[in-house]
C-alpha cells in the first residue's frame, strides 16, 4: 500500500508516498481503508521535528493524524463495528507511528474511531475530525461557554476557528471573529454576530469578553487583559510561546489561561457527528490535494491564509 512517511525532520520535501506492507488489526483494533486526511498543525511541527520527544529519531515516522474511510476488517474483540461501515477518527497523537493518516490503509484502536455523520463526503468528514472535536473540547469542556457570553474567537478563519464559530453560536454565544476583513462573509455565515480584521484590530479596541478562544498562540497576555471579571480564555496554539503564556498565566493574576492536546475518543467523535446532522456544524474546505501532493498542502498550510481545511484524497 502506499503510506506517506516523513524521512528525516525538516521541511515539507522530507514527506515521501512509499509502498510499505498493509497493516493487520489486532485485538481491539480495526482495518480502515482510508479516503480522506487533513493537514494539522500537529502534522506540521511533527514533520519538523519539534515534538522528538515523543517521535524520536528513528525513521520512517508516519505523518497524518485523522482520517475518515471505511472499516475492511475488525479484530478480536471489536464491537460496534463491521466491514463496509463508515467511520472518521485519529490515530494517538502522542505516539510514533510508523504509518498514519496519510496512507491507504491504518489500523486503530476501535475506541479511537466512530461512525462518520451520514451523507457527508470523505472529503468534508476528515476536514471536521480534529477540528471539530478541538473546538468542541474548547468551548463545551475547557471554558464552559453559556448563553448570552460574549466570545472571541482568534484565527477564525481557520479549521478549528471555523468550528468554534459555529459551535459557539449554537452554544448561545454572542461571537466576534477576529480574521482577515475578507473572510467576513463566510464567518458571519457560520454564526459570527461581527468580524473584526485582525491587522488593523488591536486587542486594546476591542472587548472585554467572557470566553477567548485563541487558534494563534502569539500575544496571549494581551488578549487575556481582554477577559471580564470571571472570563476564561483557551489556546490550541502548540507554540513555545503560548505555552509559556500559560504557564504564567497560573502564576500571575486570576484570568488562568487554559490549554489542552485534543485526543478524542469514540464517544467525543460521536458528539461531533450529532452536532454535523443537527446541522449545528458543517465543514469548510479550502483546497484539496492527492497523496502524491501531500507536501505542497503542507507548504500551502505553513504560508497560512486558510479559509478552513487542506485536505489529502486517499485512493486505496
Amino acid at each position: 500500500m502506499k503510506a506517506v512517511q516523513i524521512m528525516s525532520y525538516g521541511a515539507a520535501d522530507v514527506l515521501l508516498v512509499n509502498e510499505v506492507d498493509r497493516p493487520a488489526p489486532g485485538a481491539g483494533e480495526v482495518l480502515v481503508s482510508v479516503e480522506a486526511t487533513s493537514v494539522n498543525g500537529h502534522d506540521v511541527i511533527f514533520r519538523a521535528g519539534e515534538l522528538k520527544m515523543v517521535s524520536g529519531r528513528r525513521f520512517p515516522i508516519g505523518t497524518g493524524l485523522d482520517f475518515a474511510g471505511t472499516v475492511v476488517e475488525t479484530g478480536a474483540d471489536v464491537q460496534g463495528y463491521r466491514a463496509g461501515d463508515r467511520v472518521w477518527g485519529m490515530v494517538h497523537p502522542r505516539q510514533r507511528h510508523v504509518t498514519a493518516g496519510a496512507a491507504e490503509y491504518v489500523t486503530v484502536a476501535a475506541n479511537r474511531i466512530s461512525h462518520a455523520p451520514a451523507g457527508l463526503s470523505s472529503v468534508d468528514a476528515a476536514s471536521l475530525v480534529v477540528a471539530g472535536a478541538t473546538a468542541l473540547i474548547a468551548l463545551r469542556d475547557s471554558v464552559h461557554v453559556a448563553g448570552g457570553e460574549r466570545v472571541l474567537v482568534r484565527g477564525a478563519a481557520g479549521g478549528v476557528g471555523t468550528a468554534a464559530v459555529q459551535l459557539a453560536h449554537a452554544m448561545g454565544g454572542h461571537v466576534t471573529a477576529l480574521a482577515r476583513d475578507r473572510h467576513a462573509e463566510l464567518l458571519t455565515g457560520l454564526g459570527a454576530d461581527e468580524v473584526l480584521d485582525y491587522r488593523s484590530t488591536t486587542s486594546d479596541r476591542i472587548g472585554p469578553f467572557d470566553v477567548i478562544v485563541d487558534t494563534v498562540g502569539a500575544e496571549l497576555h494581551c488578549y487575556r487583559s481582554r477577559l471580564a471579571k470571571g472570563g476564561r480564555m483557551v489556546t490550541v496554539a502548540l507554540s513555545l510561546s503560548a505555552l509559556a503564556a500559560v504557564a504564567a498565566s497560573t502564576a500571575h493574576g486570576s484570568r488562568r489561561i487554559r490549554t489542552f492536546s485534543a485526543n478524542p475518543g469514540s464517544a467525543l467523535l460521536g458528539d461531533v457527528a450529532d452536532h454535523v446532522t443537527s446541522g449545528v456544524l458543517r465543514p469548510v474546505v479550502d483546497s484539496v490535494y492527492p497523496l502524491a501532493d501531500i507536501a505542497a498542502a503542507h507548504e500551502a498550510f505553513e504560508r497560512g491564509g486558510v479559509v478552513g481545511k487542506h485536505v489529502v484524497t486517499v485512493s486505496a
